[in-house]
């Protein structure tokens, strides 16, 4: 039994995974863009995480762009059966590293397949249409046009199911008019919290909700109370901002990147990190001051 199993299981589309998962994005070199320092190192992370009971694994074809999707598929191909990968479409990247909207219906075509032949699949099991009406976070616009199209790849059988990225509830509602929606992920952590509602309806629904940079990110979190917080409980702050997000709700799963395995196994470790209710409190003021 892994270890992993700790914390618990949730849905993702029709197949239970657990929640402590891996996020694929620092697999890529700096700004996410090109190839890592050391891909054998980026290989053996992968691999590890897999050994330890990691059975969800983020990526995208845009991270890269090509090169995380492509060192997974070296590292852990053929896949085992119990594993979930999920991938995002709805960008693409410049010469100069920008992030550039990509939602015409031949961009996202040419993303899935994309995404299908890096990482050596015939069907991708979840798809997050990445909205981009404002990069820097969730901004009301429609996505009809684009989510027919990827629902259309669904019916074709290149799509299992549906996410969506950086959306608001307005967009996941009207989105559920036109495919089911397995998933939202959107930035959400200690310090960033504007998701509380969301989140909790989406709990209601049984709708998975799998926060980025739950540790805050290209901005890393910073916080005297969570210095404290780890000082008290014998953890890092980075682990101690992780296993209150496995405890805020159990619809969120975690997908924590690192391009090092002694990193990998500093974030596995949080499915033994149990916070005690005080701890939590002052946790969750982190943000109350923020937005004070």
């Amino acid at each position: 039994m892994s270890n992993l199993e700790k914390s618990g299981t949730f849905t993702l589309g029709d197949r239970a995974v657990k929640r402590l998962g891996y996020g694929a994005m620092q697999l890529a070199g700096k700004g996410v863009f090109g190839p890592p320092k050391n891909r054998a190192e980026a290989v053996a992370v992968l691999r590890e995480a897999i050994e330890n009971g990691v059975d969800h694994i983020d990526t995208s074809d845009f991270y890269g762009p090509h090169v995380t999707n492509q060192i997974i598929r070296e590292a852990l191909h053929p896949y085992r059966d119990d594993l979930v990968i999920v991938t995002k479409i709805g960008a693409t990247r410049g010469a100069d590293a920008s992030w550039n909207p990509a939602f015409s219906k031949e961009a996202l075509t040419q993303a899935i397949h994309d995404n299908l032949k890096n990482l050596g699949l015939d069907v991708i099991e979840v798809v997050n249409l990445r909205a981009m009406f404002d990069v820097h976070g969730p901004a009301e616009g429609s996505l009809e046009e684009p989510l027919t199209v990827l629902a259309d790849l669904q019916r074709q059988g290149l799509v299992k199911h549906v996410g969506l990225s950086n959306v608001t509830a307005r967009q996941v509602a009207d989105g559920r008019k036109i495919t089911d929606i397995v998933c939202v992920q959107n930035q959400y952590n200690l310090a960033h919290r504007d998701d509380d509602a969301f989140i909790e309806a989406l709990a209601v629904e049984g709708t998975a909700y799998v926060p980025f940079f739950p540790l805050g990110g290209f901005s890393p979190l910073q916080s005297s109370t969570l210095s404290d917080v780890a000082a008290r409980v014998g953890a890092t702050p980075l682990q101690v901002a992780l296993a209150w997000l496995l405890q805020r709700s159990p619809n969120i799963l975690l997908i924590p990147g690192t391009s090092s395995r002694a990193h990998l196994r500093e974030n596995l470790a949080v499915v033994d990190l149990v916070l005690p209710a005080d701890a939590i409190r002052d946790l969750d003021a982190i943000a109350a001051a923020k937005a004070a």
